[in-house]
């Protein structure tokens, strides 16, 4: 079962769209855009969905919490930090983009890293891309294509790892990319996100973006001082 104990979720209903607190969340929350059972996490975000502040697309996507709802917000250098997801992409909206993955900034509506996944309907598959932001006052990130020829309703993992030192590594599907940011990210307070944000906001209220994750889990190795 997936444990949903450090996690709050932005769904896009009302104005503003409204927040599951974690402890509802980790009770068994299920709605229109998202649903939990013993094995999965179900996530819809219709086009035609709420937005949150400062955001110009919709959202059902977690957020990093502690266990009292308290929005967890971390430094890098503090510990050896992970998301680990492994999903299946089961609809896109007409842009074919949805963001799955994220370690955003609290002081920024840019991220440093979002994970999007983009499918190409002439090739009747999709490619899983990076956008890095090396510095905090980066306009445009990175673009790093991570992976090629992920199909719809193909499982595949992922993971976002940003060590202690700044080095920063992503997988997914197979494939690995690393770099190391610029220490000017050291005091930015940082925390992951996932789900389905879907990057497109014109449509039929059917169009959208569904993800299905079979396994989400955060770690934060604090080691030791010798």
């Amino acid at each position: 079962m997936i444990d949903l104990a450090t996690w709050n979720l932005s769904i896009p209903e009302g104005s503003p769209p409204a927040t599951i607190e974690t402890p509802r969340l980790a009770h068994g929350f299920k709605g229109q855009y998202f649903s939990s059972d013993a094995a999965t996490l179900s996530f819809w975000a219709p086009v035609t969905g709420s937005r949150t502040a400062n955001a110009i697309y919709p959202r059902s996507e977690l957020r990093e919490t502690y266990s009292d709802g308290r929005l967890r917000n971390w430094q890098y250098s503090a510990a050896d930090n992970i998301l680990r997801a492994n999903l299946t992409i089961n609809q896109v909206p007409s842009t074919g983009k949805i963001v799955i993955g994220q370690i955003h900034n609290k002081d920024s509506n840019s991220p440093m890293v979002k994970l999007e996944y983009q499918y190409k309907k002439s090739a009747s598959t999709g490619n899983i891309v990076a956008k890095v932001r090396m510095r905090p006052d980066d306009e445009e990130g990175q673009v790093i294509t991570i992976a090629t020829g992920v199909p719809l309703d193909r499982n595949f993992s992922y993971q976002l790892h940003l060590s202690p030192k700044g080095a920063l590594g992503i997988s997914a599907a197979g494939n690995n990319w690393r770099t190391t940011i610029d220490p000017s990210w050291k005091t930015k307070p940082l925390y992951f996100k996932a789900g389905a944000y879907v990057q497109d906001n014109t449509g039929y209220p059917t169009e959208g973006g569904k993800v299905t994750f079979r396994m989400l889990e955060i770690q934060h190795n604090i080691k030791p001082r010798l």
